[in-house]
């Protein structure tokens, strides 16, 4: 098969490195690609939000199949204009994946679906958002309604933090059209997971659950980020409850999607708060986390290729995900100033020393003058196994002291204990 992956971040790397394996694969592509995407297939110059040159680079090449990373392409109906030139996609198109770009559709489609979650208003004026959010004294989570980058989301603990989080989306205009309008939910009480379901349309396979630490600092202190590292498995989420976000939460959104002409095939990711009551959505995505695909890729045992294929055509009935048993961690080095404006063209070095400790994906990197150099906010994800989560943790602390490269930031607590709760 030939195959083109569309994006150029750390999901993308741990995709393509992981089709890479499969016997049925061909030729691989990536749009645009990266530096450490490049060693294991070929870049092609199209920016992943490009929908007419992805389109027309896949019917040159005669592609089998696109997998797409990022929400934005799915967003702006890659998939839609790939089914029209008969070409496969994983991913959903546009009216699916509204379940990501739109979070006040999202809440109402839980909502009809029965699919527990927290309490919510969608607001447009800041008296009756801030009027919301003084019911719950303030513990509030205020999200831009639309695509922010992994960043709309601000989580307050008081009416003076809710009102500076509404001022700045509605009044100050941060997130852009985007925060134009804005949905404020209460805070729910518990550790996060996240859980993805591969889908079809009608089944789902899940993969095993991971835990995404979303704040910026040590002790989930500081803004949101896109992401700061991940890892896999959580005790967080055992099987009993797995089959209880599986039968609760992932089967009942698919399932309505279908029912309002919205099937859905690609990866639903949920977004989850493990409350006393039991699971509840914080959000879904319409596509990989990242970075939980990091350490998600690195412990899966199935063919990935033939998983996705399968969900594409509508084939996936029957399959189940196999992994390693072993743990796996990812630690972000990400550049200074992420979460906002970022230093950029520093050179990275000491990439081989780590590549002995563990895998490490490029996210937001460049080639420039034979040396490769920080070109984004997330810049690496180091990733390493471990027959224990300590033992994967310490690997992967040990290869990040490999690296070095300047203004260079990550979170020094990745997996060292569950998660006191905040929502992120």
């Amino acid at each position: 098969m030939k195959v083109l992956v569309v994006g150029g971040g750390g999901r993308e790397h741990a995709l393509c490195r992981k089709i890479a394996e499969s016997p049925r694969l061909s030729r691989l592509f990536c749009a645009p690609g990266n530096p450490g995407i490049a060693r294991i297939a070929t870049c092609v110059p199209v920016r992943a939000d490009g929908v007419a040159g992805i389109v027309a680079f896949a019917r040159q090449e005669g592609i089998d199949l696109v997998v797409v990373g990022p929400e934005l392409p799915l967003a702006l109906g890659l998939a839609d204009a790939l089914e029209a030139e008969g070409i496969p996609c994983f991913g959903p198109k546009r009216a699916a994946a509204e379940i990501e770009s739109s979070k006040s559709f999202a809440k109402g489609l839980m909502q009809r679906a029965g699919i527990p979650t927290a309490a919510h208003g969608v607001f447009t004026a800041p008296e009756e958002a801030l009027a919301f959010a003084a019911r719950y004294d303030g513990r509030v989570a205020v999200k831009a309604d639309g695509l922010a980058a992994g960043k709309g989301v601000i989580v307050c603990g008081s009416m003076e933090e809710a009102r500076a989080a509404v001022e700045a989306m509605l009044v100050q205009g941060a997130f852009g059209e985007a925060g134009a309008k804005v949905v404020i939910e209460e805070r729910l009480e518990g550790p996060e997971a996240s859980v993805i379901a591969l889908v079809d349309g009608k089944s789902v396979a899940l993969f095993e659950p991971a835990q995404d630490h979303k704040r910026l600092l040590d002790g989930d202190r500081g803004p949101n980020t896109g992401g700061m590292g991940a890892y896999s498995p959580t005790p967080v989420v055992d099987a009993a409850m797995l089959e209880r976000v599986r039968k609760e939460i992932l089967e009942p959104a698919v399932a309505q999607l279908a029912a309002e002409g919205r099937e859905f095939r690609g990866a639903l990711y949920a977004g989850l708060m493990i409350t006393a009551d039991g699971p509840k959505v914080i959000e879904f995505n319409c596509r990989m986390g990242d970075p939980e695909t990091q350490p998600l890729t690195v412990r899966l045992r199935t063919d990935l290729l033939e998983a996705m294929d399968r969900a594409a055509r509508g084939r996936l009935e029957g399959l189940s995900l196999e992994f390693d048993p072993r743990a796996a961690l990812t630690v972000v080095l990400a550049a200074r100033g992420y979460p906002g404006e970022v230093e950029k063209g520093h050179a990275i070095h000491g990439l081989e020393d780590a590549e002995a400790e563990a895998v490490v994906f490029h996210a937001g990197t460049a080639q420039k003058d034979g040396a490769i150099v920080t070109a984004g906010g997330r810049v690496l994800g180091v990733t390493a196994l471990g027959a224990t989560l300590a033992e994967a943790r310490d690997r992967a602390y040990r290869a990040c002291e490999a690296i070095r490269f300047e203004g260079m930031q990550f979170r020094k607590d990745i997996g060292r204990s569950v998660p006191s709760g905040e929502q992120a």
